[in-house]
Order: C-alpha cells, then structure tokens, then sequence
C-alpha cells in the first residue's frame, strides 16, 4: 500500500537561527499587570544583532496614533541566546 500523502513526510526547512531577542514586559506601575499578572511577558527573536535593534526602536517609539498624554508602561530588554549566537 503506498503513502496516501507523501509531502506530509518530507522534514520541513531549517529555521534561520534567532540568538538576538528583546523581552518585552510591563513596568511596575502599569495597571494593565492587574489583568495580565506581574510575571507577563512576550519574546521576540531576530537572525541579526541589527534586525533587532531597529525592531525595538521601532516598537519604543511613540506612535502616531497615541493619544497626547499616553505613554506605554512597556520595559524593553535585549536579551541573546548564547548557544546560538557562539555556535555552541
């Protein structure tokens, strides 16, 4: 009998190594912990030291769609998976 769908067993592609990351959680003050719990917080990976500057200059700036008087209670940290980046 032959493989009903053979695509279903090909491995799929090598995923670009991501060691740059920024962590991205909320302040103390930000009342929003109230909802999400004080231990939130959201990863987000890039293949390159630059990517991931430009990603969190991008997403600390203020937007033009903030209101005047809104500022994001967001703490944005890099972070780097040493295993990855070194080759380890």
């Amino acid at each position: 009998m032959g493989i009903s769908q053979p695509q279903n067993l090909t491995t799929p592609p090598l995923e670009k190594l991501r060691p740059y990351g920024i962590r991205v959680s909320l302040d103390p003050l930000d009342p929003f912990r109230k909802v999400l719990g004080p231990e939130w917080q959201r990863q987000h990976w890039y293949p390159t030291r630059s990517e991931r500057d430009a990603a969190i200059a991008e997403m600390s700036r203020r937007h033009e769609y903030s209101r005047s008087g809104d500022k994001p209670l967001l703490v944005y940290e890099k972070i780097e998976n040493l295993a990855e980046s070194r080759g380890l």
